[in-house]
């Protein structure tokens, strides 16, 4: 059975930004998150684009509460939130959580940018944060897996700007640090269904456009320490209390009804800010 992220794997993402958990979900909760993805007309319907500005766009859905179905379950389960504890040092709540659908030929890039860019114009005062990127499908260098510049979270929160409709970061600045490859290494982080990689919310990562013929549909999960709870309101959420359950609800729950997602708090495209917020204020 998965376990939670080792005291290695935590000293592992500090140190780098990144940590890669090969099979953090075994193949039947992948394959029930698949399907309900898949199968789910809401989660499509619900879905928004953000060009790219290199002439393709980006699909997902987004929601801030998890709510009681499938996906609710993965972001709940104790595996996934204790480590999230481990990294950020304490109790965290649910900050959002999104489905990339990245599809075959169609499917957009995304820009260098960390996610404290987006998240600092919310009101959260310390990056405090992390990200949990779940592959759904396989995800290759073809079909437009993830970019992390490792140790770039180090350099602390870089300006972002609009990239197409797509906050980025500074270009310039970036290109400086993929000059020092020594210091900061580009990995293409290369996963298979179920792996997960933790990253720190001022990693620098990217993507590239899906040009093969296989799709690349990812779980990303985000969290907030209770105790960096934002001093404003915004499109997501202050401090909730998470409701941890334990990992075998995914099973329980998924079997019962895999593709029922009518309980998640969607948000809609007029109200995710993150990106659009920047080109008021920058």
């Amino acid at each position: 059975m998965p376990s939670p992220l080792t005291a290695e794997q935590v000293r592992e993402y500090h140190d780098a930004g990144s940590v890669l958990a090969k099979g953090f979900f075994d193949a039947a909760e992948i394959d029930l998150l698949r399907r309900a993805a898949k199968e789910d007309h809401e989660l499509d319907r619900r879905s928004f684009g953000r060009a790219d500005g290199e002439g393709g766009v980006v699909r997902l859905s987004l929601w801030n509460h998890p709510g009681d179905g499938v996906y609710g379950m993965f972001a709940r389960c104790a595996r996934l939130v204790r480590s999230c504890e481990a990294l950020l040092g304490g109790e965290v709540y649910h900050y959002h959580s999104k489905m990339i659908l990245k599809d075959a030929k169609v499917g957009g890039a995304w820009a260098w940018h960390q996610d404290y860019g987006y998240w600092y114009q919310n009101g959260v005062l310390e990056p405090l944060l992390t990200s949990v990127f779940i592959a759904v499908d396989p995800c290759t260098r073809a079909n437009g897996c993830l970019q992390v510049v490792t140790n770039s979270h180090h350099c602390g929160r870089i300006t972002h700007v609009l990239t197409g409709d797509q906050a980025g970061a500074d270009r310039e600045r970036v290109a400086e640090v993929l000059k020092r490859p020594e210091r900061f290494p580009l990995v293409y982080v290369e996963m298979d269904p179920g792996d997960a990689l933790f990253f720190h919310p001022n990693l620098l990562h990217r993507s590239d456009q899906n040009t093969s013929d296989h799709p690349r549909w990812a779980m990303i999960c985000c969290y907030n320490a209770a105790r960096n709870d934002p001093y404003k309101d915004s499109h997501h959420p202050r401090y909730t209390p998470l409701k941890v359950v334990p990992d075998a609800a995914i099973r329980e729950v998924g079997v019962k009804r895999f593709a029922d997602s009518g309980d998640v708090a969607w948000l809609e495209d007029q109200r995710d800010s993150s990106a659009k917020s920047l080109l008021d204020r920058e």
